[in-house]
């Protein structure tokens, strides 16, 4: 095992997001386009609700498409985030941040135990 010091781990901003759209990506088997709901500060652009509201939302791809079928299952999901990763260009989209699952085969997401503020930082 290699570790980080203290201050290095702090370094890592990691919050709580709220999916609000998915999208199948073209020609890719395994990754998704993910619309995250965190804060105003952490968008990338903005997302109409159903209801006509809009939220700031952050682009994050990740590679679980082969998981989820029906991924439309994980709207309203809140889920863990590392946000301040450096972005990436996969197949011409940007990421933004990665999601945070554990797990050998299919993902599991690591949630708040009730609702939370999207956006909300882990401490």
């Amino acid at each position: 095992m290699e570790y980080v010091t203290y201050d290095e781990f702090k370094k890592m901003d990691i919050r709580i997001g709220t999916i609000r759209d998915i999208q199948e990506i073209e020609g890719a088997d395994k990754l998704l386009k993910f619309l995250i709901q965190f804060t105003e500060e952490l968008r990338t652009e903005d997302f109409e609700m159903a209801d006509g509201t809009v939220v700031p939302v952050r682009q994050i791809l990740s590679g679980i498409r082969e998981y989820y079928p029906d991924h439309s299952e994980l709207i309203g999901k809140q889920v863990l985030y590392i946000v301040n990763l450096e972005p990436r260009t996969i197949r011409g989209l940007e990421s933004n941040g990665m999601l945070m699952a554990v797990g050998d085969d299919a993902p599991i997401f690591l949630i708040p135990e009730s609702p939370v503020e999207p956006g909300s930082k882990v401490r």
